[in-house]
């Protein structure tokens, strides 16, 4: 069975987050992720011009996961060789009140990649079915319709040429306070700890509820999720970029052919020495 396999959430079935272990590196060692990574990378690079020369289809990846899972560090190693051109990162948070007069795809959809981009989601549309639901902000009928909602809305986009490749960032509660602790300590890393996550890891057990029932029922066929154990940082890195590199071969982008006389064009090139 392959990596992605290995990490597939297998539409249909249940999520049970405790019974994967968030240290777990299923088939890779320490030494060969580390040496693999950087090949990767560059071939992911490779393909990146290939799709926005091609302009046929877009990628969007999803990263969802608790504070501290590493969402801001899978994207500056997995995406560390593209041209920036090409690809846009956003981090959705809080609604502001215009956003709040829309439904709540409105803002997600603004941001999806055009053809020949890839787009980052660090923190997406799940929020609206994460925070909303654990937090209370909307009453149960309305998140758990947005299941479905979600799940129509990424099915236009595939249909539409958009290629999803959605990671749950899997960590353990201890390696969590881990993280946390490290940032307190280093004057350099402090200002990223907030005293909101403190509040948010005192409600770990519901949100680890909210997240195994959005895994469940948003894992189709079109669109499905693959949760990456990571409290191993090199592991999370490798399986990403190995999701990322896999999808990029599937859409298989090619430059288009030139639409003029290459031989004329160098004739011409050569008169103008």
């Amino acid at each position: 069975m392959s990596l992605t396999e290995q990490l597939l959430v297998r539409p249909g079935t249940r999520v049970d987050l405790r019974a994967i272990d968030a240290r777990s590196s299923p088939g890779i060692s320490e030494k060969d992720a580390r040496q693999g990574l950087a090949p990767l990378v560059e071939e992911i690079a490779r393909l990146q011009y290939r799709l926005w020369a091609e302009q046929r289809h877009a990628v969007l990846l999803v990263l969802e996961g608790t504070d501290t899972s590493g969402k801001d560090g899978t994207i500056r190693h997995v995406l560390s060789g593209v041209n920036p051109q090409g690809v846009l990162v956003t981090s959705f948070k809080v609604p502001t009140p215009i956003e709040l007069r829309h439904d709540f795809l409105w803002r997600i959809h603004a941001r999806t990649p055009g053809r020949g981009r890839i787009a980052v989601f660090n923190r997406s549309h799940y929020q609206d079915v994460f925070v909303v639901r654990v937090e209370s902000l909307a009453p149960e009928a309305v998140w758990r319709a947005r299941y479905r909602q979600i799940n129509d809305f990424e099915r236009l986009l595939t249909e539409s040429g958009v290629a999803l490749i959605k990671c749950f960032l899997h960590i353990s509660r201890e390696e969590q306070h881990e993280r946390l602790s490290a940032r307190l300590d280093d004057p350099e890393k402090q200002w990223k700890f907030s005293m909101g996550d403190l509040a948010t890891r005192a409600k770990w057990d519901a949100y680890r509820a909210a997240f195994e029932d959005a895994l469940s029922e948003c894992s189709t066929e079109h669109a499905p999720w693959h949760v990456i154990p990571a409290d191993r940082k090199w592991f999370r890195n490798y399986a990403v970029a190995s999701l990322v590199l896999e999808t990029l071969r599937s859409l298989d982008p090619h430059p288009p052919a030139a639409d003029f006389d290459v031989t004329e064009a160098r004739r011409a090139l050569d008169t103008l020495r």
